[in-house]
């Protein structure tokens, strides 16, 4: 009798669990598997019953590098910055370029001995003849006649000084120049309003206006 018993008192517990086992529907409980859903497709209801809608995010503005010269200083350089707000906000640099320029024309009395020269150079002062005598470099101890920007004007003084029976040369005279840029960044759309306003300001023309899509900046063809 006692198997009798215990049979009896499973039977009573499998009725008392056997319920939640089962669970509301009726059948067995399923376990979850696999992987979460994605964030992106998950869903919820707005206020008004409908899905809430994603907006994607803004895109980094394009933005254009600007690049103006030559300004004749640096000083001029920050007086157009100052009279520009835009162009304060969009951030700028000044740049400095020592640049080649075309040579002069030298008309010159080939380098002699110093005491040669000299005397030389006394004479031609006595004669009213407008003069220096170069102190150094590869010319020390020349007399210069006239430095011109024009060919045609230098070999018309070179041609009167061998009338006057003075031993004359023509030769270039190299020359350099610091000159200033001005270079900011600025988003496309306004790049050339801030070009045309800088030109106002400056009330020259510029030798060149640079106006390029930064290098690694974002685009949307680079970045669909």
């Amino acid at each position: 009798m006692r198997w009798m018993a215990l049979l009896l008192l499973f039977l009573s517990l499998g009725l008392y669990y056997l319920p939640d086992y089962l669970g509301p529907s009726g059948g067995m409980a399923k376990v979850a598997s696999g992987s979460l859903p994605r964030v992106v497709s998950l869903k919820s209801p707005d206020p008004e019953g409908g899905a809430v809608k994603v907006v994607p995010s803004q895109e980094a503005p394009v933005l254009s590098c600007v690049r103006l010269g030559w300004i004749d200083t640096a000083e001029r350089t920050r007086e157009l910055i100052n009279s520009q707000p835009l162009v304060s906000e969009a951030g700028f640099a000044i740049e400095e370029v020592d640049r080649g320029l075309a040579p002069l024309y030298w008309v010159l009395i080939p380098p002699q001995p110093r005491e040669v020269a000299l005397r030389q150079f006394r004479d031609i002062q006595r004669q009213g003849i407008d003069s220096y005598l170069v102190t150094g470099g590869e010319n020390r101890n020349a007399i210069s006649l006239g430095l011109f920007e024009y060919r045609e004007s230098a070999i018309s003084m070179l041609e009167e000084k061998k009338r006057q029976n003075l031993n004359a040369v023509l030769v270039n005279f190299p020359r350099n120049q610091i000159s200033y840029a001005l270079t900011f960044e600025a988003e496309s759309d306004l790049a050339e309003e801030l070009v045309q306003a800088v030109k106002a300001d400056y009330g020259n023309n510029f030798d060149f206006v640079e106006i390029r899509p930064c290098e690694g900046v974002a685009t949307p063809e680079k970045n669909p």
